[in-house]
């Protein structure tokens, strides 16, 4: 995702249309499923986007996205779990 965000920033660029770093960074905030919201807003929050570089930027959601898909597989794995219990039966007796 984020190399095709460069190349269309770089193509914008030599087209004239340039951008701080800062409104890269919203753009990229902004352009992620709901489901970083959380991450997003606390990015926000504790960050100064005017100070932050876009390396530091990526990173930190590479990191977030790593966690994610963690979580996920043991999610995953957790639910694959079964126990197995071993069934008795009695069986009725006949009367004669």
């Amino acid at each position: 995702m984020i190399t095709r965000f460069i190349d269309i920033v770089n193509g914008l660029k030599a087209l004239g249309k340039t951008y701080k770093e800062s409104e890269k960074m919203m753009k990229i905030l902004r352009s992620l499923p709901s489901k970083w919201d959380a991450k997003v807003t606390v990015i926000q929050k504790a960050k100064d986007l005017t100070k932050l570089h876009l390396d530091e930027l990526i990173g930190s959601l590479m990191t977030y996205e790593i966690n994610l898909a963690k979580k996920q597989q043991e999610r995953e794995d957790r639910k694959k779990k079964s126990i197995a219990l071993k069934a008795t039966t009695k069986e009725k007796e006949e009367v004669e």
